[in-house]
């Protein structure tokens, strides 16, 4: 009995994932449970396991392909083993296909061991052998998704894809109308290296494009004197080691406050997807996480409920877990809020974009000397000041609550012990 391994819809928004590796390979001995195969989503690496025990009998697709979830990425079923003399009079194997398939593969010399079959089970079937033949007259290299859909029309494919070794997926492929890309100027190939932009750098890609195209943003810029953060960051660093306090940040100070503070402003708090607008009387905080594979931002559920040692010690664990890849896809949704910070780069104040379908987003900045004038002083003194920057979505949120929100913010910050103690 032959079985499937399909691949699993790894999250709710997870509509494919990127082939990254087999784990196993064709012969191989497979428990069920154990992973095959390590596939890339739109926001984490993550491994998928067998549903079957087994032997792996034929991979579906290949490293690299763009697979389309519940699609079969695998065979799993029980090898017999044959004797020398059985083995010797069979014939050269090939992989169940259809006749038609097989007739039109041998009248163009087509090797069906290169062919990855897109029907039932994998099997090959006539449009996967039509699909090589042109791809061989293209000089093309297609994974096996692209080919078929340049089979059944409506596309054409560049010179050169963005996949490994420059394979071609469906994302390159072009639909027939638009205007074809322009053509590189010459360059020797050692003078430049080609990005491929996939994964979680195209997701991010096609986010902020989309959150520019689908929203009126407006940031606002203000300060808060940073005076009692310090101060009270430093209490942090010299506390017991045993409170778990030490490694709290600025940065986990900032998100506290914010948590805190949206409480009094739902209008904030807010989400608007599929004309509907949500204000949400619980706070699931997204922070912006820089890794490797491009920006994420993994969400805090209920940030508001937390104490500080709890909200820094979650937003640590999923820090580690999305720069090493490990995120489960539905971590990074649900956010009603984020907080970006760029402080410990030195930018001073930017402007966050909006993270849809969330209508507000914070960006915190560094903290650097700002003259004041205390009353009653007749000398201007140098205050540390922490930049705030506020992105809101015209559209559902006013700039005068969207300036409330920020002042109440600066002032919690201010007076960060006795937010604390409320």
């Amino acid at each position: 009995m032959t079985t499937q391994v399909v691949l699993p819809k790894l999250g709710n928004s997870v509509e494919s994932s990127i082939i990254v590796a087999w784990l196993k390979q064709p012969g191989d001995r497979v428990e069920a449970g154990e992973p095959i195969c390590t596939v890339e989503t739109d926001k984490s690496t993550l491994d998928v396991p067998s549903t079957a025990s087994g032997i792996l009998l034929q991979h579906l697709v290949n490293v690299g392909d763009d697979v389309p979830v519940q699609t079969p990425i695998a065979l799993i079923g029980e090898a017999a083993t044959p004797t020398p003399e059985a083995r010797a009079s069979e014939p050269p194997a090939t992989p169940a296909i259809s006749p038609r398939a097989l007739k039109l593969a041998q009248e163009h010399g087509i090797d069906l061991s290169e062919i990855v079959g897109s029907g039932p089970g994998g099997r090959i079937i006539e449009r996967d052998v039509r699909a090589q033949i042109e791809g061989q007259r293209e000089g093309k290299r297609m994974t096996p998704v692209a080919r078929a859909m340049v089979e059944r029309g409506g596309y054409v494919a560049p010179e050169q894809g963005s996949g490994p070794g420059g394979r071609i997926t469906k994302q390159d492929l072009i639909p027939i109308g638009d205007p074809a890309p322009p053509r590189e100027p010459n360059a020797p190939s050692g003078d430049y290296e080609v990005i491929p932009i996939s994964g979680v750098r195209r997701a991010t890609a096609e986010r902020m494009h989309a959150s520019l195209q689908s929203t009126a943003q407006l940031t606002l810029h203000t300060s808060a004197d940073a005076r009692a953060l310090l101060a009270y960051r430093q209490k942090l660093k010299a506390s017991n080691e045993s409170l778990g306090l030490r490694n709290v940040t600025i940065n986990d100070l900032v998100m506290f406050a914010a948590a805190r503070t949206l409480l009094q402003f739902p209008a904030l708090n807010a989400t608007f997807e599929g004309g509907e607008l949500r204000h949400y009387a619980r706070v699931h905080l997204s922070f912006a996480v820089d890794t490797p594979r491009g920006l994420l931002a993994p969400v805090i559920r209920n940030a508001h409920a937390l104490s500080l040692r709890q909200l820094a010690e979650a937003a640590k664990a999923l820090a580690a877990d999305a720069a090493a890849g490990k995120l489960a896809p539905d971590a990074l949704t649900g956010g009603t809020f984020t907080v970006t910070n760029l402080g410990s780069l030195g930018v001073e104040s930017f402007t966050p974009i909006l993270n849809p379908p969330q209508v507000a987003i914070l960006g915190a900045g560094s903290i650097n000397l700002k003259p004041i004038m205390p009353e009653g002083a007749r000398d201007v003194v140098f205050v540390p000041h922490l930049g705030l920057s506020l992105t809101v979505d015209h559209q559902f949120v006013d700039g005068t609550p969207a300036a409330r929100f920020l002042q109440a913010l600066a002032h919690n910050l201010e007076q960060i012990e006795l937010l604390l103690a409320t």
